[in-house]
């Protein structure tokens, strides 16, 4: 007997199957709105809004960005895709998604390559990719726990590793409005869509 479908209905009119997820019913639009009202943290976060997936993602991008100069767009757009499956499953803390078990990572998986496929990525990413894009993540994870989370830089050196002092010096979180947020993810989205498009077709 099949396992049961487990369909979401999408804001774009997508019926998106989380078990098994298709390219075709990926859409931006459903990514960056379901990621900018997701909250990271459990929403245990400083400010007048939650720190949503969506603003993390761009941060990460732009860590990536700095820790690789001159890595190919297509890359940098993974990193800024590299928490998207959250837009309809998402943000659990790591205690959590260890009590769910294996289940949560194949579920992850599934929707990872159906969101890489849509964008044009392969979908599983190269070893030395996911590493980097892990490190600019652990790096986003110590300015968050510091800035806006209540953790002491002593608590954030120990679980995420003490970042270089000229990436963290340059850079302040401040929680957006979801709507801000969800915009300017597309727009980043699309933006290294055309340098994608660009250095495919010089």
């Amino acid at each position: 007997m099949n396992p049961p479908r487990a369909w979401q209905r999408m804001l774009s009119g997508r019926r998106l199957d989380l078990l098994d997820p298709t390219p075709v019913d990926i859409e931006l639009e459903d990514i960056a709105h379901g990621l900018a009202f997701v909250a990271r943290w459990n929403g245990q976060t400083q400010g007048d809004w939650p720190y949503s997936v969506a603003e993390h993602a761009l941060l990460v991008e732009d860590l990536f960005a700095a820790l690789q100069p001159g890595a190919e767009p297509r890359w940098r757009l993974a990193a800024l895709l590299h928490d998207a499956p959250e837009y309809v499953i998402g943000d659990m803390i790591s205690p959590v998604k260890a009590a769910i078990g294996p289940g949560y990572d194949v579920l992850d998986k599934r929707l990872t390559a159906a969101i890489h496929i849509r964008f044009g990525l392969p979908a599983q990413l190269p070893d030395r990719i996911k590493r980097a894009i892990k490190r600019a993540d652990r790096i986003s994870a110590w300015l968050e726990a510091v800035q806006i989370a209540g953790f002491s830089e002593a608590e954030a050196n120990r679980l995420f590793g003490r970042p270089d002092p000229a990436l963290i010096a340059q850079r302040r979180i401040d929680p957006s409005p979801p709507v801000q947020t969800r915009a300017a993810f597309i727009r980043r989205v699309e933006a290294l869509l055309q340098d994608v498009d660009q250095a495919r077709h010089p």
